[in-house]
């Protein structure tokens, strides 16, 4: 079966988008596969102060919940685009997203995606992002991000849908997708392991510890974070994940910081803690756990968890040298390690990037 997470329970953990209105009403008038849907779209916004830490700096999360939005409109309507069962398109992988540069108060950040690959049960979906200063109309490109959604029935949100086949303009296309299809397969295959890390408080920790740093968040799940199938959007999780690796990070450094990376996030605990630092980045782990406390039949489930990289600023906005981290344990010293090792391949990957092409 070629669905993108074969993992029971998917639904239970994944990220809806209930379609507006409007588009729900145009869904319903699509008739065959003659009718033609739009395989990009762009989207637009004006940051605000509440979308920006105190140096005027777009927090990390506010983007990634842009760029999730715009993914799950572009996926719940090419998968409406035929006739059949209506669904909505569900998030199940972001892969691995670098922040190329910060976004600031008043720019537009501009947000455009396109269906690049279709598998049989699931959805690849491109999306850049570029600021514009629309006093100057400079623009700039700020993110890059690949993510991946199923169709899901909106009668029955156990049931994954086939997805209409896209349309490549060349063979090449369809070659390269399912290889990179085929590899997130993998790794998400690779990953489907119960993480069973738990915060355990520390008295007085000493400065630049993991137990200085490590700090949870709880956040009560309201109307406006979910579809009205009670389901938290996809790009809601991302932000608060954003949001307490922030949190690790200003501990850390006491300085202004800002989101460099995020690692790939497979929509499947509740730790947040500094992993591994370099001389001019830090990198935190933020697991997410759902504890549905109106149900008590229902055990507290794993629902995501992603590795987040900051860098740290000075005012002026230059790279500032990080504060060595101290594990003080065995375990914590592993962690560290492996955090290295992270560290230097996403160094050697972007420097490859970096090279000319011949």
């Amino acid at each position: 079966m070629e669905q993108l997470d074969s993992v029971p329970g998917l639904p239970d953990t994944c990220a809806f988008l209930q379609p507006p209105a409007a588009a729900a009403a145009a869904a319903t008038s699509m008739s065959g596969p003659d009718v033609e849907t739009p395989s990009t779209i762009q989207i637009c916004q004006i940051m605000q102060p509440d979308d920006a830490n105190v140096a005027g700096n777009v927090h990390g999360g506010t983007i990634l919940k842009m760029i999730e939005e715009a993914g799950a409109i572009i996926g719940t309507r090419h998968c409406n685009s035929q006739n059949g069962e209506r669904c909505v398109a569900a998030l199940a992988r972001v892969q691995c997203t670098d922040f190329l540069s910060p976004m600031c108060i008043g720019e537009v950040a501009n947000v455009s995606t396109e269906i690049t690959y279709t598998s049989k049960h699931s959805v690849e979906v491109q999306v850049n992002v570029f600021s514009e200063n629309i006093f100057t109309g400079t623009k700039k490109l700020t993110n890059k991000a690949t993510l991946w959604y199923v169709p899901l029935s909106l009668k029955n949100v156990d049931k994954v849908l086939k997805v209409p086949p896209v349309v490549y303009s060349r063979q090449e296309q369809e070659e390269e997708g399912r290889k990179r299809y085929k590899d997130q397969k993998l790794e998400r295959m690779e990953t489907k392991w119960r993480n069973g890390d738990i915060v355990q408080p520390v008295l007085n920790p000493e400065p630049n510890t993991v137990s200085y740093s490590q700090s949870s968040l709880i956040h009560l799940v309201g109307p406006s974070d979910c579809t009205l199938h009670g389901f938290v959007h996809g790009g809601v999780t991302m932000k608060l994940m954003d949001k307490i690796a922030g949190i690790v990070a200003a501990r850390h450094c006491k300085t202004n910081i800002i989101t460099a990376s995020m690692d790939t996030i497979n929509f499947h605990d509740k730790i947040r803690k500094v992993t591994f630092t370099s001389n001019k980045s830090m990198e935190i782990k933020v697991l997410v756990d759902a504890d549905p406390i109106e149900d008590s039949s229902q055990k507290r489930y794993w629902a995501a968890s992603a590795f987040f990289t900051y860098v740290s600023l000075s005012q002026e906005g230059r790279s500032l040298p990080v504060p060595h981290l101290v594990p003080e344990t065995e375990d914590k010293k592993k962690r560290f390690e492996e955090g290295k090792g992270r560290y230097l391949q996403m160094k050697a990957k972007q420097q490859g990037r970096a090279e000319p092409q011949p």
